[in-house]
């Protein structure tokens, strides 16, 4: 089975799962990538249940309204139902690494303003530890080097995504070789560091479902 019609099979899944749950008032919140692509195309057809989204990129909110969705602002929202985006990585307790896409900050912000945070990924995503995938960070400008320096003390080796602005006006910097054995506390490491905007490790702020799309089957952690 492609990995494509895995990440579509667990956007399906998501859309099964939240639908029930669904009120005309609800507000959902979507999220960046290619996997959640898939679950915005499906989104669509079931607009008529809920009442507007919440987007996380400017890439996000021009798809949801290509296909008929409304998209509102965070702060006119009078509350986020759930929020469903994909990941670059999960461990065995659900913490994640977000931001391939260089939306983390935005994502972050949904998923802690949300009800609910349904992460969708296919298998290939499940590592017994974060790290193999780079690890984004999200920079004030002026702030690169001093960030960089400092994610270098903490073992980091850190990478500035070249000629890519964030739909914030930041820039990313994507680390690796980082010892990621306890997400909490280094989520919370690097974010102390001034000019840190975000990173992105989802650990204070976990996904509270995840469906993970195999070959087999899509199931539920």
């Amino acid at each position: 089975m492609k990995t494509d019609d895995l990440k579509k099979a667990a956007a399906e899944a998501a859309i099964t799962y939240i639908e029930p749950k669904l009120k005309l008032d609800s507000i959902v919140g979507v999220g960046t990538g290619s996997t959640t692509d898939h679950f915005i195309d499906a989104l669509g057809s079931i607009r008529h249940k809920f009442d507007a989204t919440v987007s996380s990129s400017e890439a996000s909110t021009s798809r949801l309204e290509g296909v008929g969705v409304r998209v509102i602002d965070l702060n006119t929202a009078p509350g986020i139902f759930v929020y469903v985006d994909g990941a670059d990585e999960v461990e065995p307790s659900n913490a994640v690494i977000k931001g391939g896409g260089g939306a983390l900050t935005r994502e972050k912000i949904i998923a802690a303003a949300s009800d609910e945070f349904v992460c969708i990924v296919d298998d290939t995503k499940c590592v017994d530890q974060l790290g193999s995938f780079p690890l984004p960070v999200e920079v004030v400008p002026m702030a690169r080097s001093f960030v960089a320096r400092s994610l270098v003390k903490l073992g980091g080796d850190p990478i500035y995504r070249n000629g890519f602005i964030t739909d914030n006006g930041n820039l990313i910097l994507d680390v690796q070789g980082l010892n990621i054995d306890d997400p909490d506390s280094l989520e919370k490491a690097i974010n102390n560091i001034a000019g840190v905007v975000t990173n992105g490790i989802f650990a204070t702020n976990r996904p509270d479902t995840l469906l993970v799309a195999s070959a087999e089957r899509v199931f539920i952690r």
